[in-house]
């Protein structure tokens, strides 16, 4: 017989994968934190605010996320908003950030410099953390008439990061359709190009760099 707790760590694994879908490339362990105001790193590729709906089993499962990449691709923070609809129905927030977290603090969330509300983890993984909390028809409006959304961990130096998320578009993403599978396909390749284009960009600079160097 399987615990009511069991089955909850389940369906998040399950949904994980949906949620984190954006990243084109895989996500690996984040080597640095981001930039120190907490916004995110000048040309890291995006794709912003959007729906994505699938079936899990006998559930129809529905995520609105946005997923914030550093610019070699690693995970920054995920944030997805998760209803589960058919044999069970639920609904949770959920925010994924990358590894060596200190677990106690949760991770704080903020709408418009309004009062922080905390979310603990529900588990860690070697590339990356995952916090849940119940989803209410309360935070919902909150994002949709908010500006900016703030999540901050603390990562193993004790050190805050707040990573700001813009609320652009937000609205129209939970309110409206689920981007097709072509669509978010098409999206992904070109993620994945802009990524490559920067990662090329990048590695042709510091071999420049070299070069200048040892011609010196």
């Amino acid at each position: 017989m399987m615990f009511k707790s069991e089955k909850k760590t389940r369906a998040a694994l399950s949904v994980m994968a949906v949620m984190l879908g954006a990243a084109a490339a895989p996500v690996s362990s984040f080597a640095q934190d981001a930039t120190a105001d907490g916004s995110q790193a000048a040309g890291a590729p995006r794709m912003g605010w959007y729906k994505t709906c699938n079936k899990q089993e006998d559930n129809d499962v529905c995520v609105v996320q946005n997923v914030v990449l550093a610019a070699g691709g690693q995970l920054v923070t995920g944030v997805g908003l998760i209803t589960v609809s058919g044999k069970v129905n639920n609904k949770s927030l959920q925010v994924s950030v990358p590894p060596a977290r200190l677990i106690p603090p949760g991770i704080g969330m903020q709408i418009d410099g309004g009062k922080p509300q905390k979310i603990d983890y529900l588990m860690c993984m070697p590339d990356r953390c995952v916090a849940q909390i119940p989803l209410t028809d309360a935070m919902v409006a909150s994002l949709k008439k908010g500006t900016d959304l703030v999540l901050t961990s603390i990562n193993f130096r004790r050190a805050p990061n707040p990573i700001k998320i813009s609320l652009e578009g937000f609205t129209g993403s939970f309110d409206g359709e689920a981007v097709s599978a072509s669509k978010l396909a098409e999206s992904q390749k070109s993620l994945q190009d802009s990524m490559q284009k920067k990662a090329d960009e990048a590695r042709k600079k510091l071999e420049d760099a070299q070069k200048a160097a040892k011609a010196q």
